[in-house]
């Protein structure tokens, strides 16, 4: 039997605007790391950032496919804020997939009701409909929402939609920096790569940058 995505006894945050899962990631309260060995907090480290980056994403394609143990060289800039270390892009490649990239700009409320929308053919990429929602994207390809299809969208047809957020979504209501979002016309242009800064990372999570790390050390031991 699946265990259910929203579950208040795990606990485990996912990539969606559910009242459930905002009250479990606003309640989050990760055990004591220090009394644990170093391989425990690896892999609870992987358990909790894996189960909101990619939770539906298999362990054996994230490795293949998302998973770079060769992180980029960083150049903070700035000598006011520490730099978060480099391993809070474990998760970057997996912000170039099709459904990842349509919840990201806010045209669904959750990554698997984006996941529907790539499968049901109402996104396109570069003006062509892709029905596969891991689909890769690459730096400058638009992506386009049928604004029929997007549930927050409220209005008669052929008529102006007005945007309805889901309740207690509104303060994970915005738009990361490596993508240019036209609410008019329901289109994103992924411009580059996610990428560290002086003092944050650009890929939202709700988990600090020393969980991504310890996630980071479990794969590269792999």
């Amino acid at each position: 039997m699946k265990k259910p995505i929203y579950s208040l006894t795990r606990k485990l945050g996912r990539m969606s605007w559910n009242k459930y899962n905002l009250y479990n990631i606003a309640n989050k309260r990760l055990v004591d790391l220090s009394k644990l060995t170093l391989f425990q907090q690896k892999w609870i480290a992987k358990r909790e950032t894996r189960a909101y980056h990619g939770d539906e994403v298999t362990e054996r394609q994230f490795k293949a496919k998302f998973f770079n143990s060769k992180l980029p060289t960083i150049n903070s800039g700035s000598t006011q804020k520490p730099h978060p270390p480099v391993s809070v892009l474990t998760f970057a490649e997996l912000e170039r997939r099709l459904d990842f990239i349509v919840f990201r700009s806010n045209f669904a409320s959750s990554v698997y009701a984006a996941r529907q929308l790539c499968v049901h053919g109402k996104v396109k990429v570069n003006g062509k409909k892709l029905a596969f929602p891991s689909h890769k994207v690459k730096d400058g390809d638009v992506i386009s929402v049928d604004p029929n299809a997007i549930q927050m969208l409220k209005g008669e047809k052929g008529t102006e939609l007005e945007f309805e957020p889901k309740p207690f979504s509104q303060p994970f209501l915005f738009v990361p920096e490596y993508l240019e979002v036209n609410y008019k016309t329901c289109q994103t242009v992924f411009l580059r790569s996610p990428i560290s800064r002086p003092g944050r990372s650009e890929i939202p999570s709700p988990y600090p940058p020393e969980l991504h790390s310890l996630a980071y050390e479990y794969y590269a031991s792999k």
